[in-house]
């Protein structure tokens, strides 16, 4: 039991693969920001062309 724990704590994969998690929960947050600012800002820009329309019930 001891030696698989010791096992366990020197096996450097786990802490990669956490690794490579954290990196990629970091990528998405980035990118929701990205998208999440850019989605409003082409919505203000469409509100304000629908503003422009003659008509468009605005």
């Amino acid at each position: 039991m001891l030696t698989r724990l010791m096992q366990l704590t020197r096996d450097e994969e786990g802490a990669t693969a956490l690794e490579y998690g954290l990196i990629a929960a970091l990528i998405a947050a980035v990118i929701v920001g990205a998208v999440t600012a850019l989605g409003t800002r082409v919505q203000g820009t469409f509100q304000t062309i629908t503003n422009a329309m003659p008509g468009a019930g605005g």
